[in-house]
């Protein structure tokens, strides 16, 4: 309900601000209120607490109060009426399974807010990726009805040349089917866009609000610190995947302690107090006892040593699980970290490029007013044009999503990540 109330809030501001439009923060703070995933993950780590008093209750003692009332018929009493009552008591002395269980309670419980981790951090990354695809839709969306204006007016000015002379009937078939593709791409770059709000739909679970674009002068920046063999080793260490993997070979390793347990001993202590009356037989009885209980397994048909060898069996998974993580973490930031590098040096190339392709539409405009181009080779500027800026607004989008899987596979991921992208949109 609290939850439901912020995202109702949240929601609130960001109609009230729709010129600006929601930023990346603003979207995850809906996700957080809104997605299913999230929510399971969050009630999936509120159940998981409850490991630990229950492993706790295991080293507690236990309290029975038991009693009952009857009527009985017998040979030698007859008729006659009964009623007992006792009050048990009994404290775990040394149970070495108990004490194991109660650690990997512990454990539970860890691994309980891990989890939850994996799940905010997979959010973040979900957040973003739905949300700078809805902004990549948009742009190529605008690209296609750029390109088709342009190619209409072109397609225009091409059946007035030819109906003049000044061109042959090529140049208009030319800019026709320019036109004509350009208006397919457009088709299917609305479907593509409405595809992507739906997908963000489903995690903020409302109506996709406008978004903050990202600004045409904003500066991606390489990894801090500029070296993959650093982040490639804060994964090893930190990435919340190994830190999961960690816990469960602790686990393990708990629970072969715990079956080996079952070959061992058992000592409690025990007490209890109760009485009871046969009315009209005889009067009230009552007795009370303390005392230390004692077991110690013999055998139990082979099931204590076959439990033994499974739990060792599952000790040796959880360590090849562990090398896996680790390894998967590994290539991870080594593939987010060139990611980045790649990404920045992408975007320079793409943003010089621009540079020259405006120039070459600007100079091919005018080779064709002077006669030295054809209204083809404008047709052709005009397509790189309009490439190149849809080109250089993916890498950037593919450059900032790849910086924070650097950083989730670092484990280092958090909302100030998000934030710091905040403040290149607009």
């Amino acid at each position: 309900m609290r939850l439901k109330l912020l995202a109702s809030i949240l929601l609130t501001a960001i109609a009230n601000s729709a010129a600006m439009g929601a930023n990346l923060s603003e979207i995850y703070q809906l996700a957080r209120a809104n997605d299913a995933e999230f929510s399971s993950a969050r009630a999936a780590y509120t159940a998981g607490l409850e490991k630990l008093p229950q492993g706790r209750a295991l080293l507690r003692p236990s309290v029975n109060l038991t009693g009952n009332l009857r009527e009985n018929d017998s040979d030698s009493s007859g008729l006659f009426s009964s009623h007992q009552y006792g009050l048990s008591l009994s404290q775990p002395i040394y149970r070495k399974q108990n004490l194991e269980t109660y650690e990997q309670a512990k454990l539970l419980v860890l691994q309980a807010e891990q989890t939850l981790k994996v799940a905010e951090q997979s959010l973040q990354l979900r957040v973003a990726q739905a949300y700078f695809a809805v902004l990549q839709a948009q742009d190529v969306l605008a690209t296609a009805q750029s390109q088709k204006q342009a190619f209409s007016e072109q397609l225009a000015q091409a059946r007035k040349s030819f109906e003049v002379g000044a061109s042959t009937i090529t140049d208009t078939h030319e800019a026709q089917a320019r036109f004509d593709l350009t208006t397919a791409q457009e088709i299917a770059a609305q479907n593509d866009l409405e595809v992507k709000r739906r997908a963000l739909e489903q995690i903020i679970a409302s109506e996709t609000p406008e978004l903050a674009r990202l600004s045409e002068a904003a500066s991606l920046s390489l990894p801090e610190p500029n070296n993959m063999d650093a982040w490639v080793k804060q994964a090893e260490s930190d990435n919340l995947f190994v830190a999961l993997g960690k816990t469960a070979q602790e686990n393990a390793r708990r629970e072969v302690g715990k079956q080996k347990g079952g070959h061992l001993p058992t000592l409690d202590l025990s007490a209890g107090y109760g009485g009871g009356r046969n009315v009209p037989t005889t009067g009230n009885t009552n007795s009370g006892y303390i005392g230390l209980d004692f077991a110690l397994p013999i055998y139990q048909g082979g099931a204590t040593a076959s439990r033994v060898r499974e739990a060792v069996a599952l000790l040796e998974k959880s360590r090849h699980d562990l090398d896996s993580a680790r390894r998967q973490a590994r290539l991870d930031a080594r593939q987010s970290f060139l990611g980045v590098l790649s990404g920045v040096a992408q975007v320079k190339a793409l943003e010089q490029a621009l540079v020259s392709s405006e120039a070459q539409l600007k100079s091919t405009k005018l080779g064709l007013e002077v006669g030295v181009r054809t209204r083809v080779d404008v047709l052709n500027a005009q397509q790189q044009l309009f490439t190149t800026k849809r080109d250089l607004a993916a890498a950037r989008y593919q450059t900032l999503l790849a910086g924070l899987q650097l950083k989730a596979a670092a484990g280092s991921l958090n909302e100030e990540d998000l934030k710091a992208v905040d403040a290149l949109l607009k």
